[in-house]
């Protein structure tokens, strides 16, 4: 796959992980992982650039004497992921007509 594509898909995926609720790291590849495969070395940029761009913001709280970074998805995070939304419609689209090219099914 495209390494832009799969950024693109790998940030609104960890997105939406905190959609609903704010996590941390290890639980955000726990929820992510049957989708798509991530680990830590690949989701902590990940989480940098989203924060670097206003999608989430962190906050730290103590948990069994040790500091957990939170993660909590921003207005602008949320957006992201109505945007994807749309944007997928036509990806799906192109993906239809490629596989009909094809002579695929479905």
């Amino acid at each position: 796959m495209d390494a832009q594509i799969k950024r693109g898909l790998l940030d609104v995926c960890v997105l939406a992980a905190i959609k609903n609720e704010d996590s941390y790291g290890y639980k955000i590849i726990k929820d992510v992982k049957p989708y798509i495969d991530i680990s830590e070395s690949t989701l902590y940029p990940i989480l940098r650039r989203l924060e670097s761009n206003r999608l989430l913001v962190e906050r730290s709280v103590e948990h069994n004497g040790r500091l957990r970074k939170y993660y909590h998805i921003t207005e602008l995070g949320k957006l992201r992921i109505e945007e994807f939304k749309k944007e997928w419609k036509e990806v799906l689209s192109i993906y239809k007509f490629i596989m009909k090219e094809d002579g695929a099914d479905e």
